[in-house]
């Protein structure tokens, strides 16, 4: 018998954390934040089997595209204490 576990925690700028730091890793790329003007680097992490993204059918077509999606996402949530990803 198989059993499943699921962790689900908030990416917090107010922690420091980057929304485009947590998806480039996850991918395993390289992804510019236009927020803190930095790359952040995982293309030599292994053990990444997909990386799609799914959207919805109205969503725009550019946020097909990882960096512009979560750029997108950091720019819209403006406070220093904002709460950016699950």
């Amino acid at each position: 018998m198989a059993l499943f576990h699921l962790s689900v925690t908030q990416t917090k700028r107010s922690a420091g954390q980057s929304a485009i730091a947590s998806a480039a890793y996850r991918a395993g790329e390289r992804l510019y934040s236009e927020y803190y003007g930095e790359y952040s680097d995982y293309t030599h992490k292994g053990g990444v089997i997909c990386s799609d993204i799914l959207l919805p059918s109205h969503a725009p077509p550019e946020y097909a595209d990882r960096q512009t999606l979560w750029n997108a996402v950091e720019k819209a949530e403006r406070g220093k204490n904002a709460q950016l990803a699950y």
